[in-house]
């Protein structure tokens, strides 16, 4: 059975997106993945901790970077498949409640997306 969530019981969204053909030089570079994880933190009204990790991981073609930002109410993480297909996944969860449908379109506004979908998932 499937209780209903109200907002106050909500514990957090978790915002989980998938961008399709992005922009290949955008996703290789780790100067603009900290860049990215920075500004989203402004769009989504978070409060990062920390810098940003950044760093590259993997061989053959499950090769490509990453990125993660800690954040007051939990964190960011970004994976970027520059190898097979110019794909970037993004999961943002945070116990804050946030925009998820703005964040979802500033990410595939800023890495160039000519494809995105998108799920949230409310944690109880």
């Amino acid at each position: 059975m499937q209780k209903k969530i109200e907002e106050e019981d909500n514990w957090g969204l978790l915002a989980v997106i998938n961008l399709y053909d992005c922009d290949k030089d955008l996703i290789q570079e780790s100067a603009v993945l900290k860049k990215f994880v920075k500004s989203l933190c402004q769009i989504i009204e978070m409060k990062p901790v920390g810098d940003p990790i950044v760093g590259s991981f993997g061989e053959g073609k499950l090769y490509g970077h990453s990125a993660m930002q800690f954040i007051e109410t939990s964190s960011i993480t970004v994976h970027c498949d520059s190898k097979i297909s110019n794909r970037v996944f993004i999961d943002i969860f945070s116990c804050k409640n946030f925009d998820a449908p703005k964040a979802a379109y500033y990410c595939c506004k800023f890495f160039k997306a000519q494809g995105m979908n998108f799920k949230v998932i409310e944690r109880d």
